[in-house]
């Protein structure tokens, strides 16, 4: 070993023995990480192979690239990546709502309001996935729900927006955005707090406005934070949640609705075709991984900031 090594090594230890109660707190999440996230990894196999659960996956013959090849060719595969794809940008494009949300509350002054604002803010997203959506069912329903009741009160006809293709996403993604925007943006306002209050006094003294001061101290403040979960939520692309979509999904909007996780499920658990959903989840976390490597490798180029 060389002197360099040794002495990096050297150092290594010793900070591990100066912090060991920190290392101590993170072993356990370590662990978890260990045994739920990389131990499994090894079932990556059966998407290579004809899988038998009576054989078990060392024992099951190898299949190559057969299955991949099947989800390439089958009907499904246009449909599923589009109706994921188009979510998961639409999802992207309201970004910015919880970091518009954090500036707003950051400008109130520490008051009751302010954190009576937070409280109902942070509410929904304590609502699980299925009563969330068995409320909008109640809600969006044309015949006995408040839509419903609205649009007749007006003498219209009330569309059916649980049951209509071209509305699933927009559905979707607004009810998730009211659900987790208050939480979201509570990482945003962590990083304004942080702020040196000296900067908006002599921002103050300068006879900025408070649309300067968000424009010239807080946004840039929040940048760092912004492009690393931008990065984050972008290397998850085609990660449409399962459950909320799978409730939410029904005959008369399959055709927006079926995205790579439902799809997945359905192979998988309810057609018991084992290798074939593993080569269609394979396939999606690969895609995804190459979008994170890209967006991360463009955002450390250009703006200095970046996970790695």
């Amino acid at each position: 070993m060389k002197a360099g090594q040794l002495n990096d090594s050297r150092q290594l230890i010793s900070r591990i023995k100066k912090n060991w109660g920190l290392y101590l707190l993170l072993l356990p999440a370590v662990v978890l990480v260990l045994l739920f996230s990389y131990v499994p990894m090894y079932g990556i196999l059966i998407a290579f192979k004809d899988y038998s659960p009576a054989a078990g996956i060392m024992d099951s013959p190898w299949a190559g690239l057969k299955y991949f090849e099947k989800f390439f060719r089958s009907y499904q595969f246009e449909s599923t990546i589009k109706n994921t794809v188009v979510i998961s940008l639409y999802s992207v494009a309201t970004f910015p709502i919880p970091i518009m949300l954090a500036l707003m509350v950051n400008q109130m002054r520490p008051n009751r309001f302010k954190r009576f604002f937070q409280t109902v803010t942070y509410m929904p997203h304590f609502i699980s996935t299925v009563v969330m959506v068995g409320l909008m069912l109640i809600l969006f329903s044309p015949s006995t729900g408040l839509i419903g009741n609205l649009f007749r009160l007006f003498g219209a006809e009330a569309p059916n927006l649980m049951g209509s293709a071209g509305w699933f996403s927009s559905v979707y993604v607004w009810s998730d955005v009211w659900q987790h925007m208050g939480w979201d943006s509570i990482i945003y306002i962590a990083a304004l707090s942080a702020v040196n209050p000296s900067l908006y006094e002599a921002a103050t003294m300068d006879g900025a406005s408070r649309w300067q001061k968000i424009r010239y101290i807080d946004i840039p403040m929040l940048m760092p934070t912004m492009i690393t979960l931008l990065i984050l939520r972008i290397g998850n692309l085609l990660g449409v949640g399962f459950e909320k979509v799978y409730l939410m999904q029904n005959n008369l909007n399959i055709t927006s609705s079926e995205v790579i996780a439902t799809y997945v499920y359905k192979i998988g658990m309810l057609s018991s075709q084992y290798s074939f959903s593993s080569a269609i989840n394979l396939f999606n976390t690969v895609i995804n991984f190459v979008l994170l490597i890209m967006v991360n490798y463009i955002s450390k180029k250009y703006s200095e900031n970046s996970l790695w």
